[in-house]
Formats: C-alpha cells, structure tokens, sequence
C-alpha cells in the first residue's frame, strides 16, 4: 500500500460507506485524517474509534459542505487539530432516482448544492490551506456521469459536472502543484445502496450482469484507488477520471 506517513486528509461525508471505507484506508496507510460528517455524529465517531484503536490518527468534525461558513470551520478545526493539510477527498453526495414528471426544485437543488457546490467550496478552502508543496484533491464521482440511466437526470448530471470540475482545476490549480482526479465508482454496497433497496433489486441484478467481474464493489475496492491518488506514487498523474467499477462502462 502506498505510503500516506506524515500527510493530513479531510474526507467528506466520511461517516459510512465509501467515506468512511475511505477515511480507515487513509489512515491505516499512515495519514491523519478528518471524518467530516454533515448528519450521523454516531456514525463518525464509529470510524474515528476504529482507526484511533488500530493505532491511527482521527478526529470527526462537523460540517455541511453546500455551506460556505461550516466549510471554513472544517478546515479550520483540521489546521487546529494536525496543523496542515495535504489532501482532500470530496466524497459527500446524496442522490434520488426520479423520472422527469417528478422532479422538483428543491430535489434539484439539494443535490447540485451538496454534490456540485460542495466539491467547488471544500476545494476552494483547501487550497488556501495546501502547503508549498501542494496537494491531492480526489473527488468521487460515479460511473453514471457518463451512463444514460433512466430516472437520473439530475444525480448523473451533478456528477458530470464534477468531472467537469476535475479537469478544469486540474488545468487550473496545476501551478500550485495541485492534483486534482476523480475516481468513479460503480455500483457500490453501502448503507445508502441497501437503504434505497437497490442492492437486492433487478437493477443490482442487470448492473452485475453488465459488469466484466462480476459482482457490486464494496467501499475498500474505491478506497484503495483513493489511497493511491493520495500519494507520492501518483504525483504525476491530474486531470483523470478514473473508472472503479469492475470493468462496468
């Protein structure tokens, strides 16, 4: 596993599935990691607990990345708490199936605020708090950016647009030796997916038959790529939209 020694992350949404599969991997590789969570304190203070136990650094902070104020607080309380900052996973994102007819404005917002301006806010403070050094922004986008699926006109369009983002601030932030990726999953197993009662439905059922390996990922499959993207070993690598997602196009 690539070597995280000495780097400080904020992972966002990190209270359950990718984030918090993500936030344990950072950590166990050596980093110092913030499990942000927006809703479930029980839920971060889970993850912090099982890293701390295993030797590892974590504290939980608060925030609700659509907003501009509780933004600032994070990065604050991550300078306050471990001094530094050297990467930043945007994971937060919420999501909602709904054919057009029953789309809604507040839908549309909610998830354009979380998953869109989110992204753009928590990267704007990062950068203010990356050392001379630079950094890693990793952002989590889906496969589905790029996939026509029925009913997710708005989810696969806020995830584009974090592709979009992606490459823009790759090219932008590039001086400033800031690395900017995504990674993509594909159908993951999580608490949300299983909620939704998507992991168990005839969509889990064609999604697994479209996929070359053959089954759903779990959180450390994405979790690995992001430890990766973390690291020195990826230092020359920006700009990308990498696929986790069994071979599924």
């Amino acid at each position: 596993m690539s070597n995280l020694n000495g780097k400080t992350a904020i992972v966002t949404g990190a209270s359950k599935g990718i984030g918090a599969g993500i936030a344990k991997a950072l950590a166990a590789a050596g980093a110092s990691v913030v499990v942000n969570y927006a809703s479930s304190k029980e839920g971060a203070e889970k993850v912090v607990k099982e890293i701390t136990t295993k030797g590892g650094k974590a504290i939980a902070v608060h925030a609700d990345t659509s907003k501009a104020a509780d933004v600032k607080r994070l990065f604050d309380e991550t300078k306050k708490a471990y001094g530094k900052l050297d990467v930043l996973v945007n994971n937060a994102g919420v999501y909602l199936f709904q054919p057009l007819e029953e789309i809604t404005e507040d839908e549309f917002h909610r998830q354009y605020n979380i998953n869109v301006l989110g992204t753009l806010l928590t990267t704007q403070q990062a950068v203010k708090h990356f050392g001379e050094k630079g950094g890693s922004v990793i952002n989590i986008s889906s496969v589905v950016s790029s996939n026509a699926m029925a009913g997710s006109s708005v989810y696969s369009s806020t995830k584009a647009a974090v592709d979009s983002i992606t490459r823009i601030l790759a090219v932008e932030l590039g001086p400033k030796n800031v690395r900017v990726n995504s990674i993509n999953p594909g159908l993951t197993q999580t608490e949300g997916t299983e909620k939704s009662q998507i992991i168990g439905s005839d969509m889990e059922k064609h999604t697994i038959g479209s996929t070359p390996l053959g089954r759903t990922g779990n959180p450390e499959d994405i979790a690995l790529a992001a430890v990766f993207l973390a690291s020195d070993d990826a230092r020359w690598i920006t700009g990308e939209s990498i696929r986790v997602s069994g071979g599924l196009k």
